[in-house]
């Protein structure tokens, strides 16, 4: 692929992400009052063993600083959607743990992620 090429489909991904950023946080935010970010870890720590995670691991997960998921992982716990608790064997550690209603919402808010991803993603092609 030559330069020109290169940089062209860099700009379609960045603009196919742009795209389905901006219908992912408007369909959430609209339907179920998450953002993306709020929704990501959500579902992030639904699927996860126990549902809790180390928030080292999350912040990696979902793509955010761990000053950022901190603040986000805030607005969880003061949602009542999630909560902070330390790790038993490494006193530095601190776990992310969905609630009971974190995950509720998270249910709730999976077929408005899923048709908001199938409507920018889906194939142009019959």
């Amino acid at each position: 692929m030559n330069d020109k090429a290169l940089l062209e489909r860099w700009r379609e991904l960045e603009s196919t992400h742009a795209v389905v950023r901006d219908s992912l946080e408007r369909a959430l935010e609209r339907r179920h009052q998450l953002s993306l970010s709020e929704y990501e870890v959500l579902r992030q720590l639904s699927a996860a063993p126990d549902g809790q995670l180390r928030m080292q691991e999350l912040a990696e997960d979902v793509h955010l600083s761990q000053s950022a998921l901190s603040r986000l992982v805030k607005r969880l716990e003061d949602e009542g959607l999630a909560t902070r608790g330390m790790c038993d064997y490494d006193r530095r550690g601190v776990w992310a743990c969905i609630s009971d209603r974190g995950r509720a919402a998270q249910r709730e808010a999976e077929p408005t992620h899923l048709a908001a991803l199938s409507e920018t993603l889906r194939d142009p092609t019959p």
